[in-house]
């Protein structure tokens, strides 16, 4: 029987921050499949390598916990800045969302003219500002030591915001931009959606600015594939890939782990899975009513995969924003990252080409075989036309290889119908996981608890998991 003291279970940003940080621990890391990253990672076939999700790296700067668990670990990564964060388009009208704050106003005062934007930005910057600049960032529940530090936390961030902190966003909109044009709103919405998984509808101000301001910071592009990233943080970890947990057995003071190929005694655990998935992976009744109480978050991913030969030149990030919602999705804009021309990995055959859009789950789950594969192409195609319509320069037969993913395909290679992250809303912000639970060693990190998607969001939530795992 193999024991470890920490036993972390998927190799996705959070998993493999956490065990990066705690790699003096006697730890060992699961991952089931045989690329790491999870949604964040990068994988082959055709012989052309693809990034899992059109995914940004960003947050690597001062006062941001990246920068700061990166210096830690003792990792430079091999990244380059990206002048561009996002490009979009927009009924053939570009804004550029770029670092440069008036250089972008004027850009946007361009296409959204509007008396207020300056005020509008302007505070929605220094309110990211503000945020970032706030040392003592902390969520957990479940011991009193916890509920303190929280406390103390959010004490500390209402005296820096006061009741910005629960303003409604649209409401904040209305009164600032009055009268703003529908596709203004859209423009600011399918942000939002890549950002933070909602509209503005159902955040609050604070969360507004957070989910439109991380293009006036650092973006980055990752060279070799984000994937490249989780092989730089875990080279000094023992992980097992290609190695699936199939169940976890509370047993006193310590947590029997079944996976594939083996048993294994932890006295902690570390759950990098999706708080949907986590319940079935347990026998005890209490720990599954834990996990069953979080409803299911419907919310997923359509991503097609393409190889480009072509010689022209293209800016990392792109966001098409449409007037209609794409077939089969919940958007009507849809996100495109283009790899690095000199990538020697990624475009060793020609651009690498990742876009993705928002779907339900459930759609795509309840499909027969045949309506599935009909329905696929029909959005797979739909997008491909509204690429090759506001990129004149790529033409049909550039594209060398194409396929795409729905909720089933990232069910069956990283084990999770939902992707994006779970929302932080007005409505369910009080109800949101946080990295402990009520049981003692069991513990969750990555996109679905606190604080959220994307790397930054999930380094906050890896600070908090470290203090709870370590003081």
């Amino acid at each position: 029987m193999k024991t470890s003291d920490i036993t972390v279970i998927g190799s996705g940003i959070g998993g493999s921050l956490i065990s990066a940080l705690n790699k003096d621990k006697d730890l060992i890391l699961f991952e089931r499949d045989r690329n790491l990253g999870g949604c964040a990672g990068t994988f082959k076939r055709f012989g052309n390598y693809y990034n899992i999700g059109a995914t940004t790296f960003v947050g690597y700067e001062k006062n941001h916990p990246i920068k700061k668990i990166f210096d830690n670990i003792g990792l430079i990564p091999d990244i380059k800045k990206s002048e561009v964060a996002i490009r979009t388009i927009q009924n053939k009208k570009i804004v550029d969302r770029i670092k440069d704050f008036d250089t972008f106003l004027e850009n946007l005062e361009e296409v959204y003219p509007h008396k207020n934007n300056r005020l509008f930005w302007k505070t929605i910057k220094e309110i990211d500002e503000k945020f970032w600049n706030f040392k003592n960032i902390y969520f957990a529940r479940h011991n009193l030591n916890s509920y303190l530090k929280t406390i103390n936390s959010n004490f500390k961030l209402f005296k820096i915001f006061g009741f910005d902190l629960l303003k409604n966003a649209d409401d904040y909109i209305t009164q600032t931009l009055p009268n703003i044009s529908k596709g203004y709103k859209a423009f600011i919405d399918s942000q939002l959606l890549i950002t933070l998984q909602t509209t503005s509808k159902d955040i609050s101000l604070i969360s507004l600015a957070l989910g439109l301001s991380y293009p006036f910071h650092d973006v980055f592009y990752v060279n070799n594939g984000m994937g490249s990233l989780f092989d730089g943080l875990l080279k000094d970890i023992n992980v097992n890939i290609k190695e699936e947990i199939l169940k976890i057995k509370k047993e006193n003071n310590l947590y029997r782990i079944i996976s594939n190929k083996d048993e294994y005694l932890s006295k902690k655990v570390i759950l990098n899975s999706s708080i949907y998935n986590s319940a079935s992976l347990f026998e005890d009744e209490k720990i599954k009513d834990y996990y069953n109480n979080f409803s299911f978050s419907d919310q997923s991913a359509f991503v097609i995969y393409l190889t480009l030969d072509s010689k022209e030149d293209f800016l990392h990030h792109y966001q098409i924003i449409l007037d209609n919602k794409i077939p089969n999705s919940i958007s009507s804009s849809f996100f495109i990252s283009f790899s690095s021309k000199d990538d020697k990995k990624l475009s060793k055959n020609g651009y690498s080409i990742t876009i993705s859009t928002h779907t339900k789950a459930s759609f795509w789950k309840n499909l027969s075989k045949e309506d599935y594969e009909k329905q696929k192409k029909i959005t797979e195609d739909f997008i491909i036309n509204h690429l090759l319509d506001n990129f004149g320069t790529i033409k049909k037969e550039d594209i060398i290889n194409k396929f795409s993913a729905t909720s089933k395909t990232f069910k069956r290679y990283i084990n999770r119908y939902n992707c994006g992250g779970r929302a932080i809303t007005l409505k369910n912000i009080f109800q949101t996981p946080s990295c402990n639970t009520p049981f003692k060693g069991l513990y969750n990190i990555g996109d679905t608890v606190f604080a959220g998607q994307g790397w930054p969001g999930i380094a906050i939530g890896v600070q908090v998991l470290n203090k709870e795992l370590n003081d």
